[in-house]
């Protein structure tokens, strides 16, 4: 279940690389953030309130408030504002690639503020995984990258991998279903100055659009976060986050097809390598 979980997850994530460099052409990084994330959050509280065990739902206790808020702002604030604006200046593989250097970071903070430590299996696959990325990173799609793009990037990465360190211990007294959608809204939260402009912005948006948006919010958002937490709670921080090193390897064959964003060779041998990392660090997950 959890291999399942975090193979969703992986091809859910990469395909919102490809909707947010799809949308981002007529939806600014703001609206877009606020749209996907008060969507999410819609769903993922219609999720729960269709759950047929209201006996499991705990609200949070005062400890608990602190790492949530952490985890709903860098996470799924920062992280989506970031990501969105980035993506209007790089090409969807590459921006995928420079934020999982996140992954990395998540191992590091992980073994040493989490007491996960650095198992051999973990810090192998992770180096190997790493290699693959930079390899990518030498090839985009465009032959070039913008500075601020990146900067939004490498931005996106280190919100990723503080909230998934803040969000572990979460898991281990709360239901992941829960903490994923208080999350998610504290997120919106944080987006709700982008409301005007995001109602401007859909007065002019095309159908298309809007279903992206929609796509975003069920899909890599509500169910995404959700399969990615139940996998969480279930392995540590740091197998996770290599796990995900896949993510921009789909995200790259995925712009490829449904965007015409053609990878080199030079990429898909460094997408091989980060598939390659994956396998060993869960070698004995």
């Amino acid at each position: 279940m959890t291999t399942s979980a975090a193979a969703i997850t992986v091809l859910l994530w990469a395909s919102s690389f490809v909707a947010i460099r799809h949308v981002g052409t007529e939806v600014s990084a703001g609206a877009l953030s606020l749209a996907r994330l008060g969507l999410g959050s819609i769903f993922l509280g219609a999720l729960l309130l269709a759950r047929r065990r209201p006996a499991v739902r705990r609200w949070p206790a005062g400890r608990d408030w602190l790492p949530l808020i952490a985890c709903g702002v860098l996470w799924f604030g920062v992280y989506n504002l970031a990501l969105n604006e980035a993506e209007r200046r790089l090409d969807a593989g590459t921006s995928a690639m420079l934020v999982h250097i996140a992954p990395l970071l998540i191992a590091v903070l992980a073994g040493i503020g989490l007491g996960e430590g650095f198992p051999r299996q973990l810090v192998i696959g992770g180096l190997v995984a790493f290699a693959g990325i930079v390899v990518i990173g030498t090839s985009t799609s465009n032959g070039r990258a913008e500075t601020w793009g990146v900067v939004l990037c490498v931005v996106a990465a280190i919100s990723y991998a503080v909230g998934v360190v803040t969000q572990k211990p979460l898991l281990s007294r709360l239901p992941a279903a829960e903490v994923t959608w208080l999350a998610c809204t504290i997120g919106a939260v944080l987006c709700l100055p982008f409301t005007p402009t995001l109602i401007s912005e859909l007065h002019t948006a095309d159908t298309a659009t809007i279903w992206w948006i929609v796509y975003l919010a069920a899909f890599p958002t509500a169910l995404g976060f959700t399969t990615w937490a139940f996998a969480l709670r279930r392995t540590s921080a740091g197998r996770m986050g290599i796990t995900v090193y896949a993510v921009p390897v789909v995200a790259i064959l995925l712009a490829w097809l449904l965007l015409g964003e053609t990878p080199t060779l030079l990429a898909l041998g460094g997408g091989a390598m980060c598939l390659a990392g994956v396998a060993i660090s869960r070698r004995s997950a």
